[in-house]
């Protein structure tokens, strides 16, 4: 099973896990906000997220977390949701991390004294190659979610494409590792159809600028 962020790195790590014979994937796995109805941190829209489900031809298990969420209350309802796909016969789950070893740790741990494996398919690569693998492999995307304090809010709602990579300062990571920022996925090898979409409004809410990706007329 695939945690599912909505994002590319998760788009990614499903579409390289499809391509080892050894693995199947059976399912995504999602956090979203009870409160707003959206996927957690990335903003994006429930629907949107069923539609990329449905584009990737895969069931999705949300797992719906309060707002403000304690480390308890997610720890409990993570364990609950963890339970059921243990008794389903998953036996690893999959992250798209690339280098941070503090998030691997903490990923590891949560799946400590389950039968789960952990697995990171595109853990090591060079963010630069990668970010410019994923754009020329047909992968399109949307940035949801900027960190203003690392990149200009001006970012938020552009497509993931060359130009912005082009335009990212020298400080910040092709593939947004260390936050800076958060995307949508709405094409690329791992989904059988493309899913329109278009940037609509933007706003700054909890210290980082959102933009409300809806879908196309």
């Amino acid at each position: 099973m695939v945690s599912w962020s909505s994002g590319k790195d998760a788009a990614w790590a499903l579409h390289r896990l499809r391509e080892i014979t050894e693995v199947e994937v059976v399912g995504l796995l999602t956090t979203l906000n009870e409160a707003a109805g959206r996927v957690a941190m990335h903003a994006v829209r429930e629907r949107l997220l069923e539609a990329q489900a449905g584009a990737a031809d895969l069931p999705l298990r949300k797992v719906w977390l309060p707002h403000p969420c304690t480390d308890a209350e997610y720890r409990a309802r993570m364990a609950a949701a963890l339970r059921e796909i243990e008794a389903e016969g998953v036996e690893a789950f999959a992250f798209g991390d690339l280098f941070l070893e503090d998030v691997r740790r903490y990923r590891e741990q949560q799946l400590r004294g389950t039968p789960f494996d952990a697995l990171f398919p595109l853990w090591g690569e060079d963010s630069a190659t990668l970010a410019r693998e994923m754009i020329a492999g047909g992968l399109r995307a949307i940035l949801t979610c900027v960190d203003p304090k690392q990149l200009d809010p001006s970012f938020c709602g552009r497509a993931y494409d060359a130009a912005l990579l082009d335009d990212l300062p020298d400080d910040a990571d092709p593939c947004g590792e260390n936050g800076e920022f958060h995307t949508l996925v709405h094409a690329g090898p791992m989904l059988a159809t493309p899913i329109a979409v278009t940037a609509g409004e933007t706003v700054e809410r909890d210290g980082f600028v959102f933009c409300d990706v809806i879908e196309a007329p």
